[in-house]
């Protein structure tokens, strides 16, 4: 999860474990989830920005899971595309099951 200040900037980048220990799909661990989410991000005034996870071997594209997974309708779902080996990001608005692709900027 990436939190963002009041005026949406992402500021913090908080790295969670895949759960699922899969290159195929991500579960976040509610334990970690609740503890980043609410206890690093909400309690230091953020909000969730931004969400991300990687597709190892398909298109940087929402899945299915990642709609049906997807509880933060005003944050952006960032999807880093590793597939060939090539790097590929984009992001997503995920609301009520629709996918709106957005521009996203890599800073390195």
């Amino acid at each position: 999860m990436i939190a963002a200040d009041a005026d949406g900037k992402l500021v913090v980048v908080h790295q969670m474990v895949n759960a699922a220990a899969s290159p195929l799909r991500y579960v976040m661990d509610p334990t970690e989830q609740y503890q980043v989410e609410y206890k690093q991000i909400y309690d230091a005034g953020l909000e969730v920005g931004a969400v991300y996870h990687s597709h190892t071997r398909s298109a940087p594209y929402p899945s299915q899971t990642d709609i049906n997974l997807a509880n933060h309708p005003e944050s952006v779902y960032v999807i880093v595309g590793l597939k060939d080996d090539v790097l590929d990001v984009r992001g997503f608005l995920i609301r009520d099951g629709a996918v709106e692709e957005v521009a996203v900027t890599v800073i390195d």
